[in-house]
């Protein structure tokens, strides 16, 4: 199988976590957000090197976090939006293959993140695989004044989760096809279906969830702890 690098996203602010600080350095279950997702992608056996995109000023702490995981990391500067995070953490990356995660879900696996390389390594036409899980509950797409629009068929809907593997130089062509988007966009996927490339699913379960707000910090801690 070939193998892929990660790239990591650790630099959020946090703000509507609360923590008083990048997220990525929130505790949870007695480590840094940052350093479960370090444990994973260093457990993983397709994974040959890991960089981490960190807030400006915070690359001695993310080195720490590393050191105490016991994972070997290339640091760069993250952007002003998630894309251009990427966009910098791709720099470095000299594989085919390229493996984005947020460091905010912290229930990722070393399972999931070989079987999104895993299948984007066995069909050479795709140009993705995304973790993400069946939507549950009805959805309905609404104006800006809330009126209901439509209730799309939930069979086909999904929740977007990360790991997302792509081939490296198509990530790339599609960051720096859509510069004027880079700051909308929500998931790397979004820039390569823009592109033309096709992306597949690949169920993940749901509880490899972001950890956003302060309740979604305990439910991790309670996972975590079951682990």
């Amino acid at each position: 199988m070939a193998s892929a690098t990660a790239v990591i996203a650790a630099a959020g602010s946090g703000e509507r976590l609360g923590g008083g600080g990048p997220k990525a350095f929130v505790n949870v279950h007695g480590r840094p957000l940052l350093a479960w997702s370090l444990a994973a992608f260093d457990a993983a056996m397709t994974i040959d090197g890991v960089v981490v995109a960190v807030p400006p000023g915070s690359e001695r702490r993310v080195a720490e976090v590393a050191e105490e995981a016991g994972v070997e990391v290339e640091i760069v500067p993250g952007g002003e939006h998630r894309s251009q995070s990427v966009a910098n953490g791709l720099v470095p990356v000299d594989t085919d293959l390229v493996v984005v995660h947020d460091a905010a879900r912290p229930l990722v696996t070393a399972e999931l993140i070989e079987q999104v390389v895993a299948r984007l390594d066995h069909d050479p036409d795709i140009s993705g695989v995304i973790a993400a899980a069946p939507v549950t509950d009805t959805i309905k797409e609404a104006s800006v004044s809330r009126r209901v629009l439509r209730t799309p068929e939930r069979s086909r809907m999904w929740a977007v989760q990360t790991p997302q593997a792509f081939r490296t130089a198509g990530l790339r062509a599609a960051i720096a096809e859509h510069p004027d988007v880079l700051g909308t966009v929500t998931d790397d996927a979004m820039l390569v279906e823009r592109s033309g490339g096709e992306v597949l699913i690949h169920q993940a379960p749901p509880d490899n969830f972001k950890v956003t707000t302060p309740r979604d910090l305990k439910i991790a801690e309670m996972l975590l702890a079951e682990r």
